[in-house]
């Protein structure tokens, strides 16, 4: 798969886009750890050599963006303050994921392990989290080092981030742009899928969302994962019918919408049904999609959409014996 995303290299994208290669995908914009971790290490002022040069950024911030977008849960640990005679000076830093130290240190040997061991327990208890602390020892006394000198550890625990919901909308026209704004605030991972490069392009940018133009998206369904909310909001019947075919045949989705009237759906489930679907897998989408209110106002569309996301997320998806999602 080629993939593009305006003027950066392209990184592993975790939902949608495993497509074979000849897929013919491409990235108009979406979430990359480098540009995170350029943002996070922004915020941290650089030291400078003695030839007044800024030295490089903190790999710290570097490797707590990776983290997080991996969705390891780990604990921040800082040397905030060191007396005496100590094996590393204030400021040190190491992050401790529950496989151990993972990168950085606060000074080896048994400092080291003794701040690992004290992480290890904030990462022990999910059901009942450890607030952050500050940890002060001696390294003789506590530590059991033959330094005369003390440290005081700022430990911070961050847990792995709950699972994001993943929406799929084919389409990034008037209602697809406007379903956007509304979903963004929410957790969840938002794709959109469209051929027209100018459409994607006026999406606004976010971190949970995914653009890519694709000459047959319908292609694209394959990848998505099991547990995704597909939506069709096409620019028509012509095109939303290849990618309902191929979500209703190759895939059973938790949910599947189409923005049209009842008569569109009438006309796509005898298509459907035409081209060797069985009658139950056919029925097995929501058109029109969106709770009945409002007007035909995008945005009002959009909101009657995103409500019905809502409920069928929120349901628990119950299924009937079709396939068909149960619901309003």
């Amino acid at each position: 798969m080629t993939l593009r995303a305006l003027g950066r290299p392209p990184t592993p994208i975790p939902f949608a886009l495993r497509a074979p290669a000849s897929a013919g995908a491409r990235l108009l914009f979406g979430p990359f750890p480098a540009c995170l971790a350029a943002m996070s290490a922004a915020s941290v002022p650089s030291s400078a050599d003695p030839s007044g040069r800024p030295s490089p950024p903190d790999p710290f911030y570097d490797e707590i963006v990776s983290l997080r977008r991996a969705g390891t849960a780990f604990v921040a640990v800082i040397l905030v303050e060191a007396v005496g005679s100590t094996p590393q000076d204030t400021g040190a830093k190491m992050l401790v994921t529950a496989a151990g130290r993972h990168s950085g240190t606060v000074g080896g040997g048994r400092l080291e392990a003794r701040a690992v061991a004290h992480a290890l327990q904030f990462l022990a208890a999910p059901s009942d989290p450890l607030p952050a602390r500050f940890v002060s020892w001696t390294l003789k006394g506590d530590v059991g080092m033959t330094c005369g000198g003390a440290v005081k550890l700022y430990f911070e625990p961050h847990a792995a981030p709950a699972a994001a919901w993943p929406i799929a909308i084919f389409g990034a026209g008037h209602v697809a742009q406007a379903v956007v704004r509304v979903l963004l605030p929410l957790p969840c991972d938002l794709l959109v899928v469209d051929s027209r490069a100018e459409w994607l392009e006026r999406l606004p940018r976010a971190p949970h969302l995914r653009a890519v133009q694709h000459a047959s998206p319908a292609e694209l369904v394959p990848t998505l994962p099991a547990h995704a909310f597909l939506l069709c909001l096409t620019q028509g019947h012509t095109t939303d019918r290849p990618v309902l075919h191929r979500a209703l045949a190759e895939r059973d989705f938790p949910f599947v919408g189409v923005i049209g009237s009842a008569a569109k759906a009438a006309v796509l489930r005898r298509e459907l049904v035409a081209a060797g679907l069985p009658p139950a897998r056919a029925d097995a989408f929501h058109c029109p999609v969106g709770l009945d209110f409002g007007t035909n106002h995008p945005h009002e569309i959009a909101l009657s959409i995103a409500a019905q996301l809502l409920t069928a997320r929120d349901r628990g998806l119950p299924k009937s014996p079709a396939g068909a999602i149960s619901g309003p």
